[in-house]
């Protein structure tokens, strides 16, 4: 079977950049879903997408769907002929239904069964009359959440659609794709080559278009800026900064990126950063620049359309732009300064954080309360983790994050400084957001901790107390984020305190304003301990391992984590089996002769040489773990696996269930003692390695 190389491509209006990527990447994958269900064999299909385009070049496709044949199933054998072997009533019914003689007839076992039946030739159709319609139910099924349609046209797209290109090698396939016909005819750059272009096959379709200022293939388009930018950025010596979203956008802009250098007044350098970097990267789409130790330069790149015979011009003109956005926030800064953040606690006064739970400044008041309460064990001085937790909600009501949101925390660390606050102050106003997302970084000052840990226990104890838990997808309050944060600032800054106690604090700082104390205490607990299961399969642990640890209670979110390292530890033991199988016998064994009298294992009673020498291992090691401590946990691992041979020996020579009533409690008794040996860190027993 011959094989083609066939190029479809829809020419619209300009995409929308935000999306060219995914409508590019759907495109390729349902084209892909509709020539393996239609049976066409291809090599590789090649997606390309520029501002006024999505293409596709499937390469060495199949002219034509395989011949088949197609059964059509009659009545059994022994009913489709008569004793003299004629054809039955029933026998001519299906020849007349299927319009075929006698001998076209076959047979075929259908379980026990034969059966007559008409096996009919399917010719495969063709790939030009496939084509259309796999091209067209692709194009229907790509995520796009508001079509529009265009003049006449009945068919609807994200942008209206102006061409139509689909060629199979040389020759135009004969087709009406969103109501254009196909062709052979494509066009260049909107400004540079806007004339139609008549493509000679398949193939010419990259090189017809870069002639015509078009670089249609995106990772190429990209790999350009990028070089553009970083030669730009090397001329005086910065570091652009380039976020992966924005940088898709950009070329998602451009069919002929040139980037261009321009620069800022040095005074607007005074203002936060981040403010101007937010306006440059989020308004106008430039790459701003930085210096070696993280710090803003007056300069940023933009990326244009138009190769420019006077690219100063262009320049020129994206600063004249940009001065007015930097004005503004400069404008915000300096009228911020004007009062000082602590005064700012009478607009606090009047933000509601939550109806039943009150104004942002109650929310301040208690995490100052709770702050207090944790100092000692996140190690912050006292005075630093009360200034910092007043000062926390305060930029809330700044000029400066009313004009950037995201600003929250950072502008109030520029107001701290300017204030003359101390760095744990002054750093904790920025570091109580962290970690934002998952994966991010934690706070670095110990007071920033305290603010993170105090400000997530606040809101997640008060809307628990009020019944307002997360529900399905529900979680208005981003509780299930909150928790996993506090998760991990109490594991990573290794704090000693359990979850209890975290809440305890909590709940004690709101007083009155929550009625059931109990009831929140428990909710706020379990959902917390609910959140270790999406911590640890993130990094890769096994459910049951999980569910080893979640099985014994931890005494702190510290010893979760280093109970399920443990257990990594000692799955990686080559006892770890006996270990397992040994622990499985003990709890069956207990479970099933729960009616023995408590007590401790009497060796005078003791028959067999086993036993007494599983007692002893035992009894040599335990006393050691009265009150278990982290540092036990190496030691432990070693004293377990020492238990494997003398636990083994045991079960192969002791028969438990003895008929002496005595030396059965005995050792019921000593396997209850090892029960709770072993499940000093975590049951292993729900293992299933």
């Amino acid at each position: 079977m011959s094989k083609h190389t066939v190029l479809f491509e829809l020419g619209c209006e300009e995409l929308p950049p935000k999306s060219l990527k995914t409508l590019r990447d759907a495109l390729q994958a349902e084209t892909v879903k509709g020539l393996k269900d239609a049976g066409l064999a291809f090599d590789s299909i090649e997606a390309y997408a520029a501002p006024r385009r999505l293409a596709l070049k499937i390469v060495n496709v199949d002219t034509a769907q395989a011949d088949t044949q197609k059964r059509f199933d009659g009545p059994a054998v022994q009913a489709a002929y008569d004793a003299e072997g004629k054809p039955t009533k029933a026998l001519e019914g299906f020849m007349r239904g299927q319009g075929i003689t006698a001998d076209q007839v076959s047979t075929f076992q259908a379980g026990k069964v034969e059966k007559v039946c008409f096996l009919k030739d399917v010719k495969g159709q063709s790939l030009d009359a496939l084509l259309p319609q796999i091209l067209q139910t692709a194009l229907d099924n790509l995520p796009i959440a508001k079509r529009m349609r265009s003049a006449a046209s009945r068919t609807e797209f994200v942008r209206p659609v102006k061409w139509v290109v689909l060629l199979k090698d040389n020759d135009v396939v004969d087709a009406t794709i969103q109501d254009h016909q196909a062709g052979n005819v494509t066009y260049g750059h909107r400004f540079h080559a806007p004339e139609a272009i008549t493509l000679a096959n398949a193939d010419a379709y990259l090189d017809a278009l870069r002639a015509a200022k078009v670089v249609a293939n995106f990772e190429e388009r990209q790999a350009i800026i990028d070089q553009q930018v970083k030669a730009l950025a090397d001329e005086v010596n910065a570091i652009a900064i380039v976020p992966a979203d924005l940088r898709d956008e950009v070329t998602a802009l451009v069919e002929w990126p040139v980037a261009l250098r321009a620069s800022f007044e040095e005074r607007f350098l005074a203002v936060p950063q981040e403010a101007l970097i937010t306006t440059m990267q989020d308004n106008q789409k430039y790459f701003c620049l930085v210096n070696s130790d993280n710090k803003l330069q007056p300069y940023f790149i933009t990326v244009s359309n138009i190769e420019s015979k006077d690219p100063s011009q262009i320049i020129e003109g994206n600063e004249k732009v940009v001065r007015p956005r930097l004005s503004d926030a400069e404008f915000f800064f300096l009228q911020d300064q004007k009062q000082p953040l602590a005064s700012r606690k009478e607009k606090l006064a009047n933000m509601v954080f939550q109806a039943q739970l009150g104004t942002l400044w109650n929310k301040s008041e208690r995490i100052a309360k709770l702050a207090v309460a944790l100092a000692p064990i996140t190690g912050a001085t006292v005075a630093d983790a009360e200034k910092a937790a007043l000062l926390a909600k305060c930029d809330l009501t700044s000029e400066l994050v009313g004009e950037f949101p995201e600003l929250q925390g950072i502008a109030g660390t520029y107001y701290a400084r300017l204030e003359g606050e101390n760095d744990e102050v002054a750093e904790a106003l920025g570091e109580q957001y962290l970690p934002k997302f998952a994966g991010d970084v934690l706070p670095k000052t110990k007071t920033g901790t305290t603010i993170a840990l105090a400000d997530r226990l606040d809101t997640l104890t008060g809307i628990f107390g009020i019944g307002q838990a997360p529900t399905g997808s529900k979680d208005p309050f981003a509780l299930r984020r909150s928790a996993i944060g506090i998760l991990r600032l109490a594991i990573e800054k290794n704090l000693s305190i359990s979850l209890q106690d975290l809440i305890k604090n909590a709940l004690n700082a709101y007083g009155d304003t929550l009625q059931d104390h109990d009831k929140t205490l428990a909710d706020a607990v379990s959902f917390l301990e609910g959140r270790y299961r999406a911590i640890y399969e993130d990094k890769g642990f096994a459910v049951d391992m999980i569910q080893s640890v979640q099985a014994r209670p931890q005494a702190s979110p510290r010893d979760f984590n280093n109970g399920i390292y443990w257990v990594q530890d000692l799955l990686q033991s080559p006892q770890a089996q006996s270990l397992i199988v040994s622990n499985k016998r003990i709890v069956n064994i207990l479970k099933a002769n729960p009616n023995f009298e408590d007590g401790t294992f009497n060796i005078e009673l003791a028959t067999e040489e086993a036993e007494i020498q599983l007692f002893n291992a035992l009894n040599n090691i335990s006393e050691k773990y009265d009150l278990f401590v982290s540092s036990d946990y190496p030691t432990y691992l070693n004293d377990l696996i020492a238990l494997s041979q003398p636990l083994a020996t045991f079960f192969d020579n002791v028969m438990v269930i003895s008929e002496d009533p005595n030396l059965r409690t005995n050792r019921l008794r000593l396997l209850q003692q090892l029960r709770d040996f072993f499940t000093l860190v975590a049951d292993i027993s729900v293992l299933q390695h």
